[in-house]
């Protein structure tokens, strides 16, 4: 469902124009203090960061933490389940929160409960069970839980409850919710008190609907009933997204069950949410499991047990997080500190999403076309009707969508930090985007799973993005989104002319900021060239003027359509006779994401090249490092020595420092680690390069190494390889090699300049520079660019080797590998002239390989590829 009608054209509305044009008043900021100071003194982890992921988990400000932790170390809390002074503040401040939380939320001790649980989640998983259900029987046609389709699968998941319980579940559609009509009271029977639930959002986390919580009571009168049965209606309010920027009146919106996350609404702490019950239903609820601090008395020895009174002692099994408990009243004196309150918040993030739809809106390709979808049921007309929420799709110029995995890539290379797919809610997903239930069947089979970057099959789309905004976002943050998709959409190749923007006040009247309005500017860089056209077939043969394989090789043989590999599965060599493959360039990267180590002739090792990536930096909690959170890696550079058995590492700064090839197998601990969800066992190179490195990035790391008796099995298997024997892998991500061709970098290098050139830019990028961006193990020299993604395998000599998919590029490779530099227009200029799927690169595997006597591979050796069966054949993504 798209947003209303937008102007055509690409103008980016100024937000002083905006402003004037709104038909009510639009607030921006928390009065007289500057929203920019706000941000630089509690916020300045996002320098240089655009974080619109506020409805997955928003910011704590430094104050917050500041006054929590000072609170920790000023004061002796102890476990409160006891009478000692430490226990006794530690319980009489907990209920001190309990009162904070109802006060923040417009009501008493006397009407409602409040049970801490784990999360939001653990809240509805308490009502599935705690609920009284009535099953069907001879004389009752059972209870009903019914739930609106645009809500959190953790919301459809307590139908798994309901359905050991034999109660039927019943999902209503918004559609039919709103069309039902209101009935009067004489509708319902007074004397069936047969107990049904209702469940929906209070705000969509998919769209930032909001719906109206006037359904609360109009359910429970009997007035608005989800579907016709006689009985007692309940209703849960799923207020998990809405609270997070809005106030919510339970003195007026009285809804039985109100389950909460409070990170989402102060960033901090996590893990900790609650059930606020009203106190009217809370006799109704029951319970099976007992657990410590629940029970006024029980024996061992019989079945007696006598619970405690109050509800959250009722509920609250075993010891509650009161420490995490205590952080939320530091949440809350900072929320009012620093906005004045709920209202102030929802009527500030509401205008930083009215002003970017908008203008989102109004985003026009020369044709016409629209740039985004929006999926909305609104069209932010108030913050009554809709959160800071804006949940969409990017088209391209003949309207088809542009896969959200991409959409994710393309802002993180402009620090922008969004969320993409379906968000946990597979209803709005399905019902925004057209999916049917047997298609989401049919994604499965494909192997699409809920939050993988299988982003668009067969063309159609498998999720969305959404942006939505939070307390302390700014009108940079929006306008650095629209620059971003302006970037990425609007400053296209196809030679055709821009709209221009208008120039205008954009900045927030309460920072008196002049704030122009963001340039479109015109590339007219023709786009890649398909295998017919004539720059395709060249011959790439531009080998190094000098080549050292160890020795002399004899000279390479021609590949011609008749010649075959000696694999009985061959199906045939590259036709036409234009030339051979050969070997130009060796790299093996022994520490994973550091620079290359350039070889002419190289062992071969049962994992791929020897000691490839047998090495990572992990932080101080041990996870791995890579160049897109340290782009200074790939300053590291490591040099293999295979006759002293030493690896030695250079940086500029250091002195050069020596590793052990191999571990000491007496002295070595094994740690487990993971790469790309895998378990590893790996060892500590020791506190010498660990200090190395730490003084290096100005914080603590280690350097580990793969355990030389781990096996890490490949996911995939080889089609030729035998049943029962597995690949294995270093600490690589995907595959044992990696190969690319001079001719597609050639081909990217040739738009890349003429881009440049266009827009009156020097940068120049040379062919040794790309080609170090996407760290493959094998260059080859080739005929047409591209065509390595037709082939099925390759032998070198006696080698042979399996193709195993293309290579899904990430934003590694827009980071200079000399300068650690990032540059946005390697991805995007890839990503425009590959059709969006990135894909650079072909990944290798052993199909078999004998190490009885050494192997190598040698710069200069032929490369005899061959096709594949099926050209036309399609993969699904992979992770990166």
């Amino acid at each position: 469902m798209a947003g209303g009608a937008a102007p055509r054209g690409a103008e980016l509305l100024a937000f002083a124009r905006f402003r004037e044009s709104s038909k009510q008043p639009l607030a921006y900021g928390y009065g007289p203090g500057s929203l920019r100071e706000l941000r630089q003194r509690e916020f300045s982890r996002l320098a240089g960061t655009v974080y619109l992921d506020h409805a997955g988990a928003t910011l704590f400000p430094q104050s917050q933490l500041t006054s929590f932790t000072n609170d920790l170390m000023e004061n002796v809390y102890g476990n409160p389940h006891s009478q000692s002074i430490s226990s006794g503040l530690t319980h009489d401040t907990v209920e001190r929160v309990r009162y904070r939380i109802l006060a923040h939320f417009h009501t008493s001790p006397e009407d409602y409960s409040v049970i801490f649980t784990a999360g939001s989640t653990a809240a509805l998983k308490l009502v599935a069970e705690a609920f009284p259900w009535v099953s069907p029987g001879p004389e009752s046609s059972g209870s009903r839980f019914c739930y609106l389709t645009d809500s959190h699968t953790s919301v459809v998941g307590m139908r798994k409850v309901t359905m050991a319980m034999n109660v039927t579940s019943v999902p209503v559609r918004p559609e039919d919710m709103w069309s039902v009509e209101t009935q009067g009271a004489a509708a319902r029977d007074p004397d069936c008190q047969l107990p049904h639930l209702f469940c929906y959002p209070a705000q969509s986390n998919f769209s930032g609907t909001r719906y109206p919580l006037s359904w609360i009571r109009e359910v429970k009168a009997g007035r608005r009933c989800p579907v016709s049965v006689p009985g007692k209606w309940f209703v849960l309010l799923d207020a998990a997204s809405y609270v997070s920027t809005s106030p919510l009146d339970l003195s007026v919106h009285q809804a039985d069950f109100v389950p909460l996350s409070f990170y989402k609404i102060f960033g901090f702490p996590t893990g900790l949410g609650a059930l606020l019950v009203n106190n009217r239903v809370a006799p109704l609820l029951r319970k099976t499991y007992f657990g410590g601090g629940t029970a006024a008395a029980y024996l061992a020895g019989e079945d007696f047990y006598i619970p405690r009174r109050s509800v959250a002692e009722r509920f609250e099994d075993g010891t509650i997080s009161f420490l995490d408990v205590i952080a939320l009243k530091h949440g809350f004196d900072a929320l009012e500190r620093l906005t004045g309150g709920m209202e102030n918040i929802k009527q500030h993030t509401f205008t930083l999403a009215q002003y970017t739809y908008t203008a989102l809106s109004a985003l026009r390709y020369p044709s016409g076309a629209p740039v985004v979808r929006i999926y909305s049921d609104s069209e932010f007309s108030s913050p009554e009707v809709q959160g800071p929420v804006i949940n969409f799709n990017v088209l391209d110029p003949s309207g088809n969508i542009i896969g959200y995995s991409q959409v994710d890539k393309m802002a993180s290379l402009y620090n922008i930090h969004l969320r993409t797919g379906c968000f946990c809610n597979t209803g709005a997903c399905q019902r925004h985007l057209g999916i049917s239930d047997e298609m989401v069947k049919q994604h499965l089979q494909a192997g699409h799973v809920c939050g993988d970057n299988v982003d668009l099959i067969d063309g159609q789309p498998t999720g969305s993005v959404r942006i939505s905004f939070g307390y302390m976002s700014t009108l940079e943050d929006a306008q650095a989104f629209l620059r971003f998709i302006i970037a990425m959409q609007l400053h296209r190749s196809d030679g055709q002319p821009l709209p221009q923007t208008t120039a205008g006040e954009a900045g927030a009247p309460s920072e008196s900021e002049a704030q122009d309005a963001v340039p479109a500017t015109t590339d007219r860089c023709s786009s890649s060239p398909q295998e017919e056209a004539p720059t395709a077939s060249r011959v790439c043969n531009d080998l190094p003027s000098t080549v050292d394989a160890g020795g002399s090789h004899s000279p390479p043989l021609m590949a011609t359509g008749t010649q075959q590999t000696p694999s009985e599965k061959a199906v045939g060599v590259l036709e036409g006779g234009l030339g051979p493959h050969v070997i130009t360039n060796l790299y093996l990267y022994p520490i994973k994401s550091c620079a290359a180590f350039e070889v002419t002739k190289w062992p071969l090792g049962k994992q791929g090249l020897l000691y490839d990536r047998s090495w990572m930096v992990v932080n101080h909690n041990g996870v791995c490092l890579s160049q897109k959170q340290e782009p200074r890696l790939c300053l590291i550079q490591p040099f293999i020595d295979l006759q002293q058995k030493i690896m030695l590492i250079k940086a500029k700064g250091m002195e050069p420092i020596e590793v052990p090839l191999e571990e000491d197998g007496e002295q070595a601990q094994i740690c487990q680690s993971k790469v790309c969800a895998d378990r590893v066992n790996t060892y500590n190179c020791g506190e010498k390069i660990s200090s190395w490195l730490s003084r290096f990035f100005g914080r603590p790391c280690q350097l580990i190494k793969q355990s030389s008796d781990f096996q890490r099995s490949a996911k995939r298997r080889g089609k030729d390889q035998s049943v029962g024997t597995t690949a294995t892998l270093s600490l690589v991500n995907e595959a044992q090699y990696l190969l690319i061709t001079r001719c597609s970098v050639l081909e990217l290098q040739q738009q890349l300049n003429a881009s440049s050139d266009e827009h009156g830019k020097e940068e120049l990028f040379p062919m040794k520079d790309l080609i170090s961006r996407f760290r493959a193990n094998i260059i080859t020299n080739g005929t047409r660019a591209f065509e390595e993604e037709k082939w099925d395998g390759i032998s070198v000599g006696s080698l042979r080797f399996q193709v195993s998919g293309p290579c899904h590029r990430c934003q590694m490779i827009c980071i200079d590998q000399q300068t650690g530099q990032r540059n946005q227009n390697v991805f995007q200029k890839l990503s425009e002239s590959r059709e969006r799927k990135v894909n650079f690169g072909v990944y290798l595997m052993h199909t078999s390989l004998d190490l009885s006597s050494p192997r190598f591979l040698s710069v200069g050796s032929q490369v005899l590829p061959v096709l594949k069966e099926n050209a036309e054949r399609h993969d699904l993504p992979a992770s990166d």
